[in-house]
């Protein structure tokens, strides 16, 4: 496979986000990195937005671009998958539901055929969608179909059965898919583990996570907030944990009562359990709430100001989080903080092996113990820091794709 990418080339892409007030998220679903990697480089591009479940928005959005210029955008009409619609209009809660898969594998077959010319690469985010692209393929619509892979777990799903169709699914995407890209290492560990992939398998390529240059931007140590740390992410502490970094913070406060937490992000949910816990722990005005901000230069001079990231995945509240790529250690380690982190992440460890920063246990006190520890040491904080600095030169989105489709066309 040679030349994957040039002036003549069009792409599909399905994805997903959040959407609120009528406005996507950029939580997830790595549209702003696509496309800021493909735009520049292909002639058509065309990018398909699923609204995840508990958004204020069913249908998906198509946008066509052409060059690096937005030409068009509409959304799907229900009146193409009545009463599907309805389906999902009445289950639009915060799970996983069959309605919303068949929607979504629906909206790439009615993108794949809605514009009459074929497409050269279709990438589909998650196993419906890149199912749908497979079988685009089969009916001459698209050449090559790209599986992404941005959260994998062996038991994913509470159910049997769903999580049965979930690992068939997968399977089934990386054997006819013409490459598989993860975001993680241990997500083909835990393929091969389960006896779900043969070992040698070529086609998975690992296409971790990245930045955009803008965000790779460290402040001096001493232009720093003292004793501050940061909390970047969705605030659902069944989720991720956040509610241990709240409780870490009010240890924190008893050595440092000038201590202060900054936090980016919010909920996907009509309530906030964060902002409750934060008022039930009498800690409102030590903890400062930017919302949610688009990765960009807004969010990295929020970080840059800190000291400490602070990253609570616990092994106990979701079984994606293991095998994932987390998103704010990269941006902690590339505005040159510390980190203070569990360690059930693969890069989360390599990049405490790497002297970035402390791994922390999954409770509060040990927590509180590790970000005391930077906050004392100030040769120790350094050292962290230059670390970080160093592991997150060369770790932008650009590269990160380059390298994928430089080993397609090998």
């Amino acid at each position: 496979m040679n030349n994957i990418l040039n002036k003549n080339t069009s792409v599909l892409f399905a994805t997903f986000a959040v959407y609120i007030k009528g406005k996507a998220l950029a939580a997830n679903g790595m549209i702003e990195p696509m496309l800021s990697f493909f735009l520049p480089k292909v002639n058509r591009f065309t990018l398909l937005v699923q609204p995840h479940p508990s958004s204020d928005r069913i249908s998906p959005v198509i946008q066509e671009y052409n060059g690096n210029r937005k030409s068009k955008e509409w959304s799907i009409s229900p009146w193409w998958y009545l009463p599907l619609y309805f389906v999902c209009k009445a289950q639009n809660t915060d799970d996983t539901h069959l309605s919303f898969k068949l929607r979504d594998f629906f909206s790439v077959l009615y993108c794949g055929f809605i514009v009459r010319k074929k497409y050269d690469l279709f990438v589909g985010l998650e196993c419906v969608n890149a199912a749908a692209g497979i079988l685009l393929k089969s009916l001459g619509r698209v050449d090559k179909v790209i599986y992404y892979v941005s959260d994998y777990a062996p038991k994913r799903f509470g159910n049997p059965f769903l999580n049965n169709i979930y690992l068939w699914l997968d399977t089934f995407c990386i054997e006819h898919a013409d490459f598989t890209w993860d975001v993680s290492p241990a997500m083909k560990e835990a393929r091969l583990e389960a006896g779900f992939l043969r070992k040698d398998s070529k086609k998975i390529l690992h296409v971790p996570n990245g930045l955009f240059e803008s965000q790779i931007n460290p402040l001096p140590i001493a232009k720093r907030i003292p004793h501050s740390m940061v909390y970047m992410g969705l605030l659902n502490p069944d989720q991720h944990g956040v509610d241990l970094a709240l409780k870490a913070f009010v240890i924190v406060l008893k050595k440092y009562p000038d201590a202060t937490f900054h936090v980016i992000g919010g909920t996907n949910r009509d309530s906030n359990p964060f902002m409750d816990m934060v008022r039930d722990l009498g800690i409102v005005k030590s903890v400062i709430s930017y919302g949610f901000v688009p990765p960009n230069k807004e969010m990295s001079r929020i970080i840059q100001k800190c000291m400490v990231g602070v990253a609570t995945y616990r092994s106990d509240r979701n079984p994606r989080n293991k095998y994932g790529d987390s998103g704010k250690i990269k941006q902690y380690l590339g505005c040159g903080l510390p980190i203070v982190a569990t360690t059930i992440q693969w890069y989360t460890r390599y990049a405490i092996a790497q002297g970035a920063g402390i791994g922390a246990k999954e409770t509060s006190a040990d927590f509180a113990k590790a970000i005391v520890k930077l906050f004392d040491d100030a040769a120790l904080y350094k050292r962290c820091s230059e670390r970080a600095i160093e592991l997150s030169k060369d770790n932008t989105w650009e590269n990160t794709y380059a390298k994928a489709i430089a080993a397609m066309e090998k």
